[in-house]
């Protein structure tokens, strides 16, 4: 079993979102073989926790458009580790220290990454 195409595209349009305010480290990982719970994770980090808030707004914002709305947010307050359950997905957006700390795709390094859209690329050097 592998993610659902809805699930895939929903994880495509959070990675694009958080890139496009800059996000680093950006990853979606496929872990529907492994949770019943959800299809993929999507991971981003950033150097403060002004811009993990603004990544998430702009993954939140951009979701809308595609008719969903996270059922669960934990962590804004903080704005180190905030996570959005759509159910389809999970984003965490982390800022760097923890993304390094925690380091979720080594946890989940069983399950396969997805290719990043090309508007989620970082730029090449």
């Amino acid at each position: 079993m592998t993610a659902a195409p809805r699930s895939i595209e929903l994880a495509e349009a959070a990675v694009s979102a958080a890139a496009d305010k800059l996000a680093t480290d950006l990853r979606i990982v496929d872990v529907s073989e492994q949770l019943a719970i959800t299809d993929c994770f999507v991971l981003a980090a950033a150097p403060n926790e002004r811009q993990v808030n603004a990544i998430v707004d702009a993954v939140q914002e951009r979701l809308l458009g595609h008719g969903v709305k996270p059922v669960r947010r934990e962590g804004e307050r903080e704005g180190r580790w905030v996570l959005l359950d759509y159910i389809d997905i999970v984003v965490h957006v982390q800022h760097s220290e923890e993304r390094a700390y925690y380091s979720l795709e080594r946890l989940w390094k069983d399950c396969p990454s997805l290719p990043l859209p090309a508007d989620a690329l970082p730029p090449a050097s």
